[in-house]
C-alpha cells in the first residue's frame, strides 16, 4: 500500500534532515542526487522546511562555474541548545552546543567527596546555567547526562547504588526542577562513551564490538548489530565484577574488589607501575594509571627499559596476587569506580623483570582476561579499549593484548585503542542529546 502524500512528506522531510545533519550545508541539487526526489519534490520540501524555521541559507556554492551560485541550505543551528554533562565521582564537565552539535561553552568543576549532597548538587546545576549563560543560551532544550550506575531501562532513571555520591541521583531531579522546558535523560557513561567511540571514534566501522573501559574504573559496554544492549537490569558491561585470578577474594554483590576492577583499575595499575619501578611525569590531569601508561609506552618507543626493578612475578599479570582497588561504583559498566588503596604484592616463583615493557606485559596479561571472557561469551569480533587508559596505552598497548587473545580464546577477535579517551563520555552525552532534540524538534508537523 503506497504512502499517503502527508506521510510521503513527511518521510522525504527526514531524510533531508538528517543528510543536512551529516554532511552539512548542501544545495537544492545536491539533495536532489542524495535523495532521489525530483527537482520539484525537493524544491517543495526545501520551501516547506525552510517555513518550519529549521533550514535557512548559509551560503553558497558554485563560485567556479557560470551562472548564478546555488544557495547553500542547512538546519538552523540557533533552534535549540543542548547542554552534556559527564558526571564523575569527584567532578563534573559540562558542556553546551547549538542544535548541529557546534560547541558553544565548556566548564568543569571538581566536588570532593566531602562536600554534601545538597551543596554538591547546587555546585553542578549552577555550573549548568553558567555555561549555557556564557553560551548565550537562553534556554535548553535537552540534557544528556553521563554518569556511573545502573540506568532502570523501565523509567530511564539512576537507579541507587551504594557506591555512588549521593548527589548523582539528585542531580537528575534537580536539574528538571531548575530547567522545567528542558529535556533531561541519562545514561551509563560507558555507554555513551561506546556510541561515541562508534560515532566519531576507534568504531567507526563496526556494527558489533564491545568497549572495554579503562579509567579510574572499569566497565564495558556492548554494541550488537548496531544496537546498544543494556540488559534485563540495565547491567550490562558490569565487568569490574567479573571473578578472575591473582586477586585476594571474590567480588560481591555490592563491592567489586576481587574482580577485574582489583586488577584493571587506575589503583591497581599504579600499584603495578611500582612493581615494574614505572613513574609518571609530576602535573599531568589524567588519572595516575593513565599516565603511568602513557609514560611506559614513551618509554619504549624511546627505546628504553624503563628505570628500576619491579618485584619478582608468580605467572601471568606479573603472577602478584593484587588487592582490591577500593569499592568500585555498582553501577552498569561504571567508569568511574572509586580510586582506593592497592593491595601488597605477594611474591612468587619466577623471573625478576621491570621496567616499561614488562610493565605493559602484566598489564597485557590483565587486559586480556577481561577481554577473553567478553570473547568467549559474545564473539564481537572488534573489541575497544576506551578510557583514559586506553587511549593512553594506543596501539602498544592494545597490540600486546591482541597477541594475548589469539592464544587464549579461539574466536578472530581485534583489539583497538580508543581515540577519544575520558572525552567519551561528553561526546556520547552530547550525540544522545541532540539526536533526543532532532527527534522531537523534526518531526512531522501539521502542514
Amino acid at each position: 500500500m503506497p504512502a499517503s502524500p502527508s506521510t510521503a512528506r513527511a518521510m522525504n522531510d527526514r531524510l533531508a534532515l538528517r543528510l543536512l545533519q551529516q554532511q552539512g550545508p548542501l544545495t537544492a541539487t545536491q539533495l536532489k542526487q542524495h535523495t532521489g526526489l525530483s527537482r520539484p519534490t525537493v524544491a517543495d520540501l526545501v520551501d516547506r522546511l525552510a517555513a518550519s524555521g529549521l533550514i535557512e541559507v548559509v551560503g553558497e556554492a558554485g563560485a567556479q562555474r557560470r551562472g548564478p551560485n546555488a544557495k547553500l541550505y542547512g538546519i538552523v543551528a540557533g533552534r535549540a541548545h543542548l547542554a552534556a554533562l559527564d558526571v564523575r565521582t569527584e567532578g563534573v564537565s559540562v558542556l553546551v552546543s547549538d542544535l548541529v552539535g557546534e560547541v558553544l561553552g565548556e566548564a568543569s568543576v571538581p566536588i570532593g567527596g566531602d562536600t554534601g549532597t545538597g551543596h554538591a548538587v547546587e555546585q553542578a546545576v549552577a555550573l549548568v546555567e553558567r555555561v549555557a549563560k556564557e553560551a548565550g543560551a537562553d534556554r535548553l532544550h535537552t540534557v544528556g547526562i553521563g554518569a556511573p550506575g545502573l540506568i532502570d531501562p523501565a523509567t530511564g532513571e539512576l537507579r541507587d547504588s551504594g557506591g555512588l555520591p549521593a548527589w548523582h541521583r539528585r542531580l537528575v531531579a534537580a536539574l528538571q526542577e531548575r530547567l522545567p522546558a528542558a529535556r533531561v535523560t541519562v545514561e551509563n557513561e560507558t555507554n555513551l562513551a561506546a556510541l561515541a567511540e562508534q560515532r566519531d571514534g576507534a568504531a567507526r566501522d563496526r556494527d558489533t564490538f564491545v568497549l572495554l573501559w579503562l579509567g579510574i574504573g572499569t566497565g564495558a559496554a556492548v554494541v550488537l548489530d548496531g544496537h546498544l544492549r543494556r540488559g534485563a537490569s540495565g547491567g550490562t558491561g558490569e565487568i569490574g565484577f567479573l571473578p578472575v585470578p591473582w586477586t585476594r577474594g571474590l567480588p560481591s554483590a555490592t563491592d567489586c574488589e576481587g574482580g577485574f576492577h582489583s586488577l584493571a583499575s587506575s589503583a591497581a595499575i599504579a600499584e603495578l607501575a611500582v612493581r615494574h619501578g614505572v613513574t609518571a611525569p609530576a602535573g599531568t590531569e589524567e588519572p595516575l594509571g593513565a599516565g603511568l601508561v602513557r609514560a611506559a609506552v614513551e618509554a619504549v618507543a624511546a627505546g628504553g627499559a624503563g628505570t628500576g626493578t619491579g618485584d619478582a612475578g608468580a605467572g601471568p599479570g606479573d603472577g602478584a596476587r593484587t588487592g582490591g582497588a577500593g569499592v568500585g561504583s555498582a553501577g552498569a559498566g561504571s567508569a568511574g569506580g572509586a580510586e582506593g588503596g592497592a593491595g601488597d604484592a605477594e611474591g612468587g616463583a619466577g623471573d625478576a623483570e621491570g621496567g616499561a615493557g614488562a610493565f605493559l606485559d602484566a598489564l597485557a596479561d590483565r587486559v586480556a582476561l577481561g577481554v577473553a571472557s567478553v570473547v568467549a561469551v559474545l564473539d564481537p569480533g572488534c573489541v575497544v579499549l576506551g578510557g583514559e587508559v586506553g587511549r593512553a596505552g594506543g596501539e602498544e598497548l592494545a597490540g600486546r593484548v591482541e597477541e594475548r587473545i589469539r592464544r587464549m580464546a579461539p574466536l578472530p577477535t581485534e583489539v583497538r585503542a580508543g581515540v577519544l579517551g575520558g572525552a567519551a563520555v561528553l561526546r556520547g552525552a552530547l550525540l544522545t542529546a541532540r539526536e533526543a532534540a532532532q527527534e522531537e524538534l523534526f518531526s512531522p508537523l501539521d502542514r
